[in-house]
Protein backbone atom coordinates (compact mmCIF):
# COMPACT_ATOMS: atom_id res chain seq x y z
CA UNK A 1 0.00 0.00 0.00
CA UNK A 2 1.30 3.83 -0.96
CA UNK A 3 2.78 4.95 1.81
CA UNK A 4 1.12 8.36 1.93
CA UNK A 5 -2.48 6.45 1.67
CA UNK A 6 -4.67 7.49 4.36
CA UNK A 7 -6.22 4.96 6.67
CA UNK A 8 -9.13 5.24 9.17
CA UNK A 9 -9.71 4.25 11.79
CA UNK A 10 -10.53 0.47 11.77
CA UNK A 11 -11.21 -0.35 15.66
CA UNK A 12 -14.71 0.14 16.48
CA UNK A 13 -15.79 -1.56 13.55
CA UNK A 14 -16.73 -5.42 13.90
CA UNK A 15 -16.69 -6.71 10.52
CA UNK A 16 -19.19 -9.44 9.54
CA UNK A 17 -17.74 -13.18 7.84
CA UNK A 18 -14.15 -11.85 8.60
CA UNK A 19 -10.81 -12.44 10.67
CA UNK A 20 -11.28 -9.13 12.03
CA UNK A 21 -7.24 -9.14 13.33
CA UNK A 22 -5.91 -10.22 10.23
CA UNK A 23 -7.37 -7.64 7.91
CA UNK A 24 -6.77 -5.16 10.31
CA UNK A 25 -3.14 -5.62 10.00
CA UNK A 26 -3.43 -5.76 6.53
CA UNK A 27 -6.56 -3.65 5.06
CA UNK A 28 -7.97 -4.16 2.17
CA UNK A 29 -9.91 -1.02 1.45
CA UNK A 30 -12.21 -0.32 -1.14
CA UNK A 31 -12.92 3.28 -2.40
CA UNK A 32 -14.49 3.43 -5.89
CA UNK A 33 -16.50 0.88 -8.86
CA UNK A 34 -17.54 1.41 -12.29
CA UNK A 35 -17.87 -1.85 -14.46
CA UNK A 36 -16.36 -4.72 -14.15
CA UNK A 37 -13.70 -2.73 -11.47
CA UNK A 38 -13.03 -1.93 -8.11
CA UNK A 39 -10.41 0.80 -7.31
CA UNK A 40 -8.82 -0.01 -4.24
CA UNK A 41 -7.65 3.18 -1.23
CA UNK A 42 -4.51 3.11 -3.32
CA UNK A 43 -5.55 3.65 -6.61
CA UNK A 44 -5.47 0.28 -7.96
CA UNK A 45 -8.25 -1.21 -10.02
CA UNK A 46 -9.10 -4.54 -9.14
CA UNK A 47 -10.98 -6.90 -11.41
CA UNK A 48 -14.32 -8.07 -10.01
CA UNK A 49 -14.61 -11.78 -10.42
CA UNK A 50 -17.00 -12.58 -7.75
CA UNK A 51 -20.08 -9.64 -9.26
CA UNK A 52 -18.99 -8.29 -5.31
CA UNK A 53 -20.69 -11.15 -3.34
CA UNK A 54 -22.65 -12.67 -6.12
CA UNK A 55 -24.95 -9.53 -6.26
CA UNK A 56 -23.89 -6.85 -8.77
CA UNK A 57 -25.21 -8.48 -11.80
CA UNK A 58 -25.64 -5.53 -13.88
CA UNK A 59 -21.80 -4.31 -13.37
CA UNK A 60 -20.84 -1.36 -11.15
CA UNK A 61 -22.22 2.55 -10.71
CA UNK A 62 -24.69 1.96 -12.79
CA UNK A 63 -26.22 5.36 -14.51
CA UNK A 64 -29.63 4.36 -14.96
CA UNK A 65 -29.98 2.96 -11.08
CA UNK A 66 -27.66 6.05 -9.64
CA UNK A 67 -30.45 8.14 -11.09
CA UNK A 68 -33.13 5.98 -9.80
CA UNK A 69 -32.47 6.63 -6.39
CA UNK A 70 -31.75 10.46 -6.38
CA UNK A 71 -35.21 11.14 -8.38
CA UNK A 72 -37.11 8.26 -5.52
CA UNK A 73 -35.20 9.93 -2.57
CA UNK A 74 -36.16 13.66 -3.45
CA UNK A 75 -39.51 12.48 -4.01
CA UNK A 76 -40.26 10.16 -1.42
CA UNK A 77 -37.43 9.29 1.02
CA UNK A 78 -39.90 6.38 2.92
CA UNK A 79 -43.52 5.15 2.89
CA UNK A 80 -44.83 2.32 5.52
CA UNK A 81 -45.77 -0.19 4.39
CA UNK A 82 -48.07 -1.91 6.74
CA UNK A 83 -51.47 -1.08 6.45
CA UNK A 84 -50.71 1.28 3.05
CA UNK A 85 -48.17 1.03 0.36
CA UNK A 86 -46.64 3.16 -2.32
CA UNK A 87 -46.84 2.66 -6.15
CA UNK A 88 -43.80 1.36 -6.98
CA UNK A 89 -43.66 -1.44 -4.32
CA UNK A 90 -46.36 -2.68 -6.67
CA UNK A 91 -45.25 -1.57 -10.27
CA UNK A 92 -41.77 -3.39 -8.29
CA UNK A 93 -43.51 -6.74 -7.20
CA UNK A 94 -45.19 -6.60 -11.18
CA UNK A 95 -41.94 -6.44 -12.47
CA UNK A 96 -40.03 -9.37 -10.15
CA UNK A 97 -43.21 -11.96 -11.07
CA UNK A 98 -43.15 -11.60 -14.41
CA UNK A 99 -39.94 -13.09 -14.48
CA UNK A 100 -40.58 -16.09 -12.40
CA UNK A 101 -41.81 -19.53 -13.27
CA UNK A 102 -45.58 -19.70 -14.39
CA UNK A 103 -47.64 -19.28 -11.16
CA UNK A 104 -45.07 -18.23 -8.55
CA UNK A 105 -46.39 -14.67 -8.77
CA UNK A 106 -47.17 -13.41 -5.37
CA UNK A 107 -43.92 -11.62 -4.00
CA UNK A 108 -43.08 -10.24 -0.57
CA UNK A 109 -40.39 -8.04 0.11
CA UNK A 110 -37.67 -8.38 2.16
CA UNK A 111 -34.07 -6.75 2.73
CA UNK A 112 -32.11 -9.36 2.30
CA UNK A 113 -31.37 -13.24 1.50
CA UNK A 114 -31.78 -13.84 5.39
CA UNK A 115 -34.92 -12.43 5.03
CA UNK A 116 -36.39 -14.15 2.72
CA UNK A 117 -35.79 -17.66 4.02
CA UNK A 118 -36.80 -16.61 7.12
CA UNK A 119 -40.01 -15.39 5.48
CA UNK A 120 -40.38 -18.29 2.97
CA UNK A 121 -40.40 -20.74 6.45
CA UNK A 122 -43.01 -18.91 7.94
CA UNK A 123 -45.22 -18.95 4.98
CA UNK A 124 -44.69 -22.12 4.36
CA UNK A 125 -46.09 -23.07 7.81
CA UNK A 126 -48.91 -20.85 7.41
CA UNK A 127 -49.99 -22.54 4.59
CA UNK A 128 -50.13 -25.46 5.93
CA UNK A 129 -51.84 -24.63 9.03
CA UNK A 130 -54.58 -22.57 7.08
CA UNK A 131 -54.92 -26.09 5.14
CA UNK A 132 -55.68 -27.69 8.70
CA UNK A 133 -52.60 -29.03 8.57
CA UNK A 134 -51.30 -27.34 11.54
CA UNK A 135 -48.89 -30.56 12.51
CA UNK A 136 -46.47 -29.56 9.57
CA UNK A 137 -43.60 -27.99 11.19
CA UNK A 138 -40.49 -29.81 10.13
CA UNK A 139 -38.03 -28.64 7.61
CA UNK A 140 -35.79 -30.86 6.13
CA UNK A 141 -32.35 -28.58 4.56
CA UNK A 142 -29.48 -30.21 3.07
CA UNK A 143 -25.50 -30.57 4.37
CA UNK A 144 -23.77 -27.55 3.00
CA UNK A 145 -26.77 -25.71 2.25
CA UNK A 146 -26.39 -22.05 2.69
CA UNK A 147 -29.59 -20.34 4.15
CA UNK A 148 -28.16 -17.28 5.25
CA UNK A 149 -27.88 -16.20 8.81
CA UNK A 150 -30.98 -15.68 10.55
CA UNK A 151 -31.97 -18.68 13.58
CA UNK A 152 -34.45 -20.47 10.66
CA UNK A 153 -31.59 -20.27 8.05
CA UNK A 154 -28.93 -21.58 9.75
CA UNK A 155 -31.41 -24.09 11.39
CA UNK A 156 -32.37 -25.48 7.93
CA UNK A 157 -28.49 -24.38 6.63
CA UNK A 158 -25.65 -27.16 6.99
CA UNK A 159 -22.51 -25.60 7.55
CA UNK A 160 -20.78 -26.32 10.28
CA UNK A 161 -18.94 -23.14 11.22
CA UNK A 162 -22.27 -20.95 11.14
CA UNK A 163 -24.08 -23.43 13.26
CA UNK A 164 -21.78 -24.58 15.92
CA UNK A 165 -21.47 -21.64 17.89
CA UNK A 166 -25.42 -21.16 18.36
CA UNK A 167 -26.71 -24.56 18.41
CA UNK A 168 -28.22 -25.04 21.63
CA UNK A 169 -31.09 -22.34 20.00
CA UNK A 170 -31.49 -23.48 16.56
CA UNK A 171 -34.58 -24.70 15.29
CA UNK A 172 -35.88 -28.12 16.86
CA UNK A 173 -37.70 -30.14 14.01
CA UNK A 174 -35.24 -30.02 11.08
CA UNK A 175 -33.24 -32.62 9.13
CA UNK A 176 -30.55 -32.48 6.32
CA UNK A 177 -30.67 -34.26 3.25
CA UNK A 178 -26.52 -35.22 2.11
CA UNK A 179 -25.26 -32.57 0.04
CA UNK A 180 -24.09 -33.95 -3.40
CA UNK A 181 -20.69 -33.42 -3.94
CA UNK A 182 -18.31 -36.22 -3.98
CA UNK A 183 -15.10 -35.81 -5.86
CA UNK A 184 -14.36 -39.56 -6.45
CA UNK A 185 -17.41 -39.61 -8.65
CA UNK A 186 -17.99 -36.25 -10.25
CA UNK A 187 -14.65 -34.11 -10.33
CA UNK A 188 -13.78 -31.97 -13.34
CA UNK A 189 -17.02 -31.88 -14.19
CA UNK A 190 -18.30 -30.01 -17.45
CA UNK A 191 -21.47 -28.59 -16.17
CA UNK A 192 -23.93 -31.29 -14.26
CA UNK A 193 -22.36 -34.59 -13.29
CA UNK A 194 -23.84 -37.50 -13.90
CA UNK A 195 -23.84 -39.14 -10.70
CA UNK A 196 -25.33 -38.27 -7.74
CA UNK A 197 -28.95 -38.11 -8.74
CA UNK A 198 -29.97 -41.37 -6.35
CA UNK A 199 -28.96 -38.71 -3.56
CA UNK A 200 -32.57 -37.20 -3.80
CA UNK A 201 -33.85 -40.67 -2.52
CA UNK A 202 -32.77 -40.15 0.63
CA UNK A 203 -35.73 -37.22 1.08
CA UNK A 204 -37.78 -40.52 0.99
CA UNK A 205 -36.18 -42.04 3.71
CA UNK A 206 -36.20 -39.01 6.11
CA UNK A 207 -40.40 -39.04 5.04
CA UNK A 208 -40.09 -42.48 6.39
CA UNK A 209 -38.23 -41.77 9.13
CA UNK A 210 -40.36 -38.50 10.28
CA UNK A 211 -43.79 -39.63 8.48
CA UNK A 212 -44.94 -37.19 5.91
CA UNK A 213 -47.82 -35.51 7.67
CA UNK A 214 -45.31 -33.55 10.38
CA UNK A 215 -42.84 -32.28 6.74
CA UNK A 216 -43.85 -28.73 5.88
CA UNK A 217 -40.90 -28.15 3.61
CA UNK A 218 -37.73 -28.77 1.80
CA UNK A 219 -35.59 -25.92 0.70
CA UNK A 220 -32.40 -26.20 -0.92
CA UNK A 221 -29.86 -23.94 -3.13
CA UNK A 222 -30.56 -25.55 -6.92
CA UNK A 223 -26.53 -24.72 -7.17
CA UNK A 224 -25.47 -24.29 -3.53
CA UNK A 225 -22.52 -21.18 -4.14
CA UNK A 226 -21.52 -20.37 -0.54
CA UNK A 227 -20.65 -23.86 0.10
CA UNK A 228 -17.87 -24.05 -2.50
CA UNK A 229 -20.20 -24.20 -5.83
CA UNK A 230 -21.94 -27.80 -5.62
CA UNK A 231 -23.73 -28.63 -8.58
CA UNK A 232 -26.59 -30.38 -9.20
CA UNK A 233 -26.29 -34.09 -10.55
CA UNK A 234 -28.44 -34.71 -13.42
CA UNK A 235 -32.22 -35.38 -12.42
CA UNK A 236 -31.66 -34.70 -9.00
CA UNK A 237 -33.97 -31.56 -8.46
CA UNK A 238 -36.51 -33.37 -10.85
CA UNK A 239 -36.65 -36.38 -7.90
CA UNK A 240 -37.00 -33.34 -5.13
CA UNK A 241 -39.84 -32.01 -6.87
CA UNK A 242 -41.61 -35.34 -7.91
CA UNK A 243 -40.90 -36.59 -3.94
CA UNK A 244 -42.07 -33.10 -1.93
CA UNK A 245 -45.32 -33.40 -4.40
CA UNK A 246 -45.94 -37.04 -3.69
CA UNK A 247 -46.07 -35.80 -0.19
CA UNK A 248 -47.83 -32.78 -0.19
CA UNK A 249 -44.65 -30.73 1.11
CA UNK A 250 -43.35 -27.89 0.03
CA UNK A 251 -40.19 -27.24 -2.04
CA UNK A 252 -38.13 -24.48 -1.44
CA UNK A 253 -35.48 -23.11 -3.51
CA UNK A 254 -33.16 -20.37 -2.61
CA UNK A 255 -32.40 -18.95 -5.30
CA UNK A 256 -30.71 -15.72 -3.78
CA UNK A 257 -27.49 -16.08 -6.01
CA UNK A 258 -28.83 -17.84 -9.12
CA UNK A 259 -31.49 -15.49 -9.32
CA UNK A 260 -31.78 -12.77 -11.90
CA UNK A 261 -29.17 -14.38 -14.66
CA UNK A 262 -26.19 -16.09 -12.69
CA UNK A 263 -26.77 -19.47 -14.74
CA UNK A 264 -28.18 -17.88 -18.19
CA UNK A 265 -32.28 -17.85 -17.20
CA UNK A 266 -34.27 -15.18 -15.25
CA UNK A 267 -34.24 -17.97 -11.72
CA UNK A 268 -32.63 -21.76 -11.61
CA UNK A 269 -35.82 -22.78 -11.97
CA UNK A 270 -36.32 -21.60 -15.29
CA UNK A 271 -32.61 -22.96 -16.14
CA UNK A 272 -33.36 -26.96 -14.95
CA UNK A 273 -37.28 -26.75 -16.17
CA UNK A 274 -38.33 -27.34 -12.61
CA UNK A 275 -40.73 -25.50 -10.49
CA UNK A 276 -40.95 -25.14 -6.28
CA UNK A 277 -43.53 -23.82 -4.57
CA UNK A 278 -41.49 -20.77 -3.15
CA UNK A 279 -38.49 -18.83 -4.34
CA UNK A 280 -35.70 -16.89 -1.84
CA UNK A 281 -34.32 -13.73 -3.72
CA UNK A 282 -31.93 -11.18 -3.08
CA UNK A 283 -28.39 -10.01 -4.49
CA UNK A 284 -29.15 -9.34 -8.33
CA UNK A 285 -32.44 -8.04 -7.21
CA UNK A 286 -31.18 -4.42 -7.12
CA UNK A 287 -27.86 -5.13 -8.45
CA UNK A 288 -26.82 -4.50 -4.65
CA UNK A 289 -27.18 -1.37 -4.96
CA UNK A 290 -30.03 -0.64 -1.53
CA UNK A 291 -30.48 -4.21 0.22
CA UNK A 292 -33.22 -6.31 -1.46
CA UNK A 293 -34.96 -9.29 -1.34
CA UNK A 294 -38.25 -10.93 -2.10
CA UNK A 295 -40.13 -13.93 -1.66
CA UNK A 296 -42.08 -15.41 -4.74
CA UNK A 297 -44.89 -17.78 -4.06
CA UNK A 298 -47.18 -20.02 -5.64
CA UNK A 299 -50.29 -17.98 -6.26
CA UNK A 300 -52.07 -21.05 -4.96
CA UNK A 301 -49.99 -21.30 -1.30
CA UNK A 302 -50.68 -17.34 -1.32
CA UNK A 303 -54.27 -18.04 -1.25
CA UNK A 304 -54.54 -20.58 0.77
CA UNK A 305 -53.05 -18.09 3.68
CA UNK A 306 -55.52 -15.01 1.90
CA UNK A 307 -58.69 -16.83 2.10
CA UNK A 308 -58.34 -18.80 5.68
CA UNK A 309 -58.79 -15.56 7.50
CA UNK A 310 -62.48 -14.03 7.05
CA UNK A 311 -61.19 -9.95 8.08
CA UNK A 312 -57.89 -8.62 9.60
CA UNK A 313 -54.01 -9.64 8.59
CA UNK A 314 -53.79 -12.49 7.33
CA UNK A 315 -50.09 -13.25 8.19
CA UNK A 316 -48.22 -11.57 11.13
CA UNK A 317 -45.17 -11.24 9.38
CA UNK A 318 -43.50 -8.25 7.68
CA UNK A 319 -40.11 -5.80 8.22
CA UNK A 320 -40.21 -1.89 8.50
CA UNK A 321 -38.26 -1.73 5.59
CA UNK A 322 -40.10 -4.18 3.49
CA UNK A 323 -40.78 -2.99 0.04
CA UNK A 324 -38.74 0.20 0.67
CA UNK A 325 -39.24 3.18 -1.80
CA UNK A 326 -35.34 3.11 -2.35
CA UNK A 327 -35.05 -0.44 -2.85
CA UNK A 328 -37.65 -0.78 -4.90
CA UNK A 329 -36.97 2.03 -7.13
CA UNK A 330 -33.42 0.22 -7.65
CA UNK A 331 -35.30 -2.78 -8.55
CA UNK A 332 -37.72 -1.83 -10.95
CA UNK A 333 -34.17 0.03 -12.39
CA UNK A 334 -31.96 -2.56 -12.46
CA UNK A 335 -34.30 -5.16 -13.83
CA UNK A 336 -35.01 -2.63 -16.58
CA UNK A 337 -31.06 -2.97 -17.56
CA UNK A 338 -31.59 -6.89 -17.48
CA UNK A 339 -34.43 -6.36 -19.91
CA UNK A 340 -32.99 -3.55 -22.51
CA UNK A 341 -29.60 -5.27 -22.26
CA UNK A 342 -30.92 -9.30 -21.81
CA UNK A 343 -28.01 -9.73 -19.89
CA UNK A 344 -28.97 -13.14 -19.28
CA UNK A 345 -28.92 -14.43 -22.71
CA UNK A 346 -25.86 -13.02 -22.61
CA UNK A 347 -24.53 -14.86 -19.45
CA UNK A 348 -25.66 -17.78 -21.84
CA UNK A 349 -23.06 -16.74 -24.21
CA UNK A 350 -20.46 -16.19 -22.09
CA UNK A 351 -20.65 -18.97 -19.63
CA UNK A 352 -18.83 -21.52 -22.26
CA UNK A 353 -15.80 -19.01 -22.50
CA UNK A 354 -15.50 -18.85 -18.91
CA UNK A 355 -16.24 -23.17 -18.82
CA UNK A 356 -13.14 -23.27 -20.97
CA UNK A 357 -10.70 -20.80 -19.13
CA UNK A 358 -11.96 -22.60 -15.98
CA UNK A 359 -11.30 -25.91 -17.03
CA UNK A 360 -7.32 -24.92 -18.22
CA UNK A 361 -6.88 -24.94 -14.35
CA UNK A 362 -7.30 -28.59 -13.98
CA UNK A 363 -3.32 -28.78 -14.24
CA UNK A 364 -2.50 -25.82 -12.16
CA UNK A 365 -0.79 -26.20 -9.00
CA UNK A 366 -2.98 -27.66 -5.50
CA UNK A 367 -6.31 -28.21 -8.14
CA UNK A 368 -7.95 -31.53 -7.38
CA UNK A 369 -11.41 -30.32 -9.16
CA UNK A 370 -12.99 -27.69 -11.42
CA UNK A 371 -16.76 -27.39 -11.80
CA UNK A 372 -19.20 -24.88 -13.36
CA UNK A 373 -22.39 -24.34 -14.58
CA UNK A 374 -23.85 -20.67 -16.10
CA UNK A 375 -21.35 -17.81 -14.97
CA UNK A 376 -19.91 -19.81 -12.03
CA UNK A 377 -16.73 -21.54 -11.72
CA UNK A 378 -15.51 -23.50 -8.70
CA UNK A 379 -11.88 -24.45 -7.99
CA UNK A 380 -10.81 -26.46 -5.15
CA UNK A 381 -8.14 -26.80 -4.18
CA UNK A 382 -5.95 -29.71 -2.02
CA UNK A 383 -6.12 -28.37 1.51
CA UNK A 384 -2.56 -28.25 3.55
CA UNK A 385 -2.13 -30.54 5.90
CA UNK A 386 -3.63 -29.24 9.23
CA UNK A 387 -4.71 -25.68 8.14
CA UNK A 388 -7.54 -26.61 6.09
CA UNK A 389 -8.72 -23.22 4.34
CA UNK A 390 -5.10 -21.79 4.80
CA UNK A 391 -4.17 -22.14 0.75
CA UNK A 392 -7.27 -20.54 -0.43
CA UNK A 393 -6.93 -17.87 2.04
CA UNK A 394 -3.52 -17.11 0.61
CA UNK A 395 -4.58 -17.30 -2.94
CA UNK A 396 -7.19 -14.75 -2.33
CA UNK A 397 -4.88 -12.17 -0.98
CA UNK A 398 -2.14 -12.57 -3.64
CA UNK A 399 -4.79 -12.56 -6.49
CA UNK A 400 -5.91 -8.81 -4.90
CA UNK A 401 -2.18 -7.68 -5.00
CA UNK A 402 -2.45 -8.96 -8.67
CA UNK A 403 -5.58 -7.11 -9.52
CA UNK A 404 -8.33 -9.86 -9.18
CA UNK A 405 -11.20 -10.24 -6.26
CA UNK A 406 -12.16 -13.68 -5.98
CA UNK A 407 -14.05 -15.43 -3.26
CA UNK A 408 -13.41 -18.67 -0.96
CA UNK A 409 -15.19 -20.99 1.46
CA UNK A 410 -13.18 -23.92 2.68
CA UNK A 411 -10.58 -25.08 0.19
CA UNK A 412 -12.95 -23.84 -2.77
CA UNK A 413 -12.08 -20.26 -5.01
CA UNK A 414 -15.29 -19.23 -6.62
CA UNK A 415 -15.69 -17.15 -9.27
CA UNK A 416 -19.24 -15.54 -10.45
CA UNK A 417 -18.26 -12.03 -12.58
CA UNK A 418 -21.05 -9.52 -13.30
CA UNK A 419 -22.85 -10.57 -16.45
CA UNK A 420 -21.41 -7.92 -18.41
CA UNK A 421 -17.73 -9.52 -18.31
CA UNK A 422 -16.30 -9.53 -21.39
CA UNK A 423 -13.82 -12.76 -22.87
CA UNK A 424 -10.53 -10.79 -22.31
CA UNK A 425 -11.27 -10.55 -18.70
CA UNK A 426 -11.93 -14.06 -17.92
CA UNK A 427 -8.98 -14.87 -19.80
CA UNK A 428 -7.11 -12.08 -17.20
CA UNK A 429 -8.24 -13.98 -13.94
CA UNK A 430 -7.85 -17.34 -14.88
CA UNK A 431 -4.53 -16.39 -15.94
CA UNK A 432 -3.89 -14.71 -12.78
CA UNK A 433 -5.07 -17.27 -10.49
CA UNK A 434 -3.05 -19.85 -12.39
CA UNK A 435 -0.12 -17.35 -11.91
CA UNK A 436 -0.85 -17.29 -7.65
CA UNK A 437 -1.37 -21.20 -7.80
CA UNK A 438 2.20 -21.54 -9.11
CA UNK A 439 3.86 -19.71 -6.21
CA UNK A 440 1.90 -21.01 -3.06
CA UNK A 441 3.42 -23.85 -1.13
Amino acid sequence: MNKNTVIPDLSNLWMPFTANRAFKHDPRLIVGAQGMYYTSIDGSKILDSTSGLWCVNAGHGRQEIVDALARQSAQLDYAPGFQMGHPNSFRAATAVAQLMPEGLDRIFFTNSGSESVDTALKIALAYHRARGEGQRTRFIGRERGYHGVGFGGISVGGITPNRKAFSGALLPSVDHLRHTHDLSHNAFSHGQPAWGAHLADELEELVSLHDASTIAAVIVEPMAGSAGVLIPPLGYLERLRAITEKHGILLIFDEVITGFGRLGAATASEFFQVTPDIITLAKGISNAAVPCGAVAVRRSVHDAIIESVDTGIELFHGYTYSGHPLATAAVLATLDIYRREDLFARAAVMAPVLEKAAHRLQDARHVVDVRNLGLVAGIELEPRPGAPGARTAEAFKRCFDSGVLLRYTGDTIAVSPPLIVEEDQIEQLFSIIAEVLDGID
